[in-house]
């Protein structure tokens, strides 16, 4: 064998151990991929949320609301008995710090008192005005008798005589008559002032009076029977001793039913458009790991709000527990799995195997044969693992959850029905620019 045939054989040895090697670097990096099978079945779209167990309905226990009418708007709890405590109607629940009213009642104690005497002092000075009065009219008719003997008397006398006499009985006669009218005026005038001064002493004993039940309500005792439930702030921490309560909201804790209770919870809004009313939910607790509930959505709030320590706008959804169970207690931490959609039989495959390239065609690595395709996908519904496929696959195919090595740069197999609308659309495009 000459040198160059031997050179030939070197060349082609050379050739066929790098195909060799390549292929097997290609085949080991399709092993490594994940592939996964097209799955076929009852696809559900969740909803995963955190909640917090309330009572629909619930009696609340307030402090003393009044508390406005003096300029107080809002108090603090200096006592407060333990949550969960069940209680009888009437039973101690809290105690308010008074100190702010307290001033107020004193003052008001203080005008009380002073109304009180004006009041008496006005009784005694009308009681001596009159009887002075009164004596008055005694004395002036004593002298109308007496201006009417002398006149008697002197039907003797003299003409100028007679005639003084006859003007002495007229002087008295109208001092009497004037006394008479000045009386029944001051009589008049002092029923007034006594009227002015009992209502200031009114209108002041019963602010007093008002006072006096809103100083007793600093003591806030139950209104019904039940467990006592501390009431949440804005922020849903719950009031405790120290706290504050404002006036436009003045309640300290809640008596709830127990026999109705509903999981509270947030959903972000991205996923609040899948959620309506009457949809069913699978609710966990957190306490009781192995006890699963059943429930509805009973509302969802129409304006977002921005929980504590998140930067996401989130919508209150209101969750009613299907059922009565004695181990639900408020507060209690659920999780919630809210059904927006079922889709019966249909192909899914898990959301890391969907890819996406920039003319935003969504395609997933199909393994054909000893090979992989990039094949255009149609996308249904989502939840929080996999995604429906409409069209583009089928229930006997495999998908890579990765891209393997080698097909980054493969074309995709578009899907006909896809391709002929993109072409059409690309068509009239220049036509609208020209437009």
């Amino acid at each position: 064998m000459n040198k160059r045939n031997l050179l030939i054989i070197a060349g082609l040895a050379i050739v066929v151990l790098t195909g060799f090697f390549i292929l097997r670097r290609d085949s080991g990096s399709e092993v490594a991929a994940i592939l996964t099978d097209v799955k076929q079945g009852q696809f559900r779209v969740e909803i995963e949320t955190t909640g917090e167990l309330e009572a629909k309905n619930s009696v609340k226990i307030l402090g003393p609301h009044q508390l406005r009418n003096f300029q107080i708007w809002e108090v603090s709890i200096q006592n407060i008995i333990s949550e969960g405590t069940v209680v009888k109607k009437g039973d101690w629940v809290a105690t308010l710090d008074r100190s702010d009213f307290q001033t107020k009642f004193t003052a008001k104690q203080i005008e009380l008192d002073k109304a009180s005497s004006k009041f008496n002092q006005t009784q005694l000075d009308t009681a001596l005005q009159l009887r002075q009065s009164r004596d008055e009219l005694i004395n002036l008719k004593y002298a109308v008798e007496e201006t009417g003997i002398v006149l008697e008397q002197s039907k003797f006398e003299p003409p100028a005589t007679i005639k003084q006499a006859e003007i002495n009985m007229d002087k008295a006669k109208r001092a009497y008559q004037q006394a008479v009218e000045n009386y029944k005026i001051k009589k008049n005038q002092n029923i007034e002032k006594m009227r002015e001064v009992n209502a200031e002493l009114r209108k002041v004993q019963s602010e007093y009076d008002g006072m006096t039940k809103v100083m007793e309500a600093f003591n806030v005792l139950a209104p019904e029977d039940g467990m006592v439930i501390y009431h949440k702030h804005w922020d849903g921490k719950p009031i405790k001793a120290g706290s504050r309560i404002q006036m436009w909201d003045p309640t300290v804790a809640t008596l709830p039913d127990l026999t109705v209770m509903m999981s509270k919870t947030y959903v972000n809004e991205v996923d609040v458009r899948k959620v309506q009313k009457g949809q069913v939910v699978d609710v966990g607790l957190d306490a009781y790991p192995d006890k699963k509930l059943l429930g509805s959505v009973t509302s969802v709030a129409n304006v977002g709000e921005q929980r504590p320590n998140s930067d996401a706008k989130v919508f209150e959804v209101m969750v009613e527990i299907k059922g009565t169970d004695p181990t639900l207690r408020p507060s209690m931490t659920t999780s919630n799995k809210i059904v927006a959609s079922v889709v019966d039989q249909a192909l899914f495959v898990p959301l890391e195997s969907l890819h996406t390239e920039a003319d935003s065609i969504t395609y997933v690595i199909k393994k054909n044969g000893l090979n992989s395709i990039k094949q255009e996908v149609v996308v249904g519904e989502t939840n929080a693992n996999d995604a429906v496929i409409l069209s583009g696959l089928s229930v006997s195919d495999r998908v890579y959850l990765s891209i393997p090595n080698g097909i980054g740069n493969s074309k995709i197999e578009l899907l006909p029905e896809l391709n002929g609308k993109r072409n059409k659309k690309k068509a009239e495009e220049p036509k609208l620019a020209a437009n």
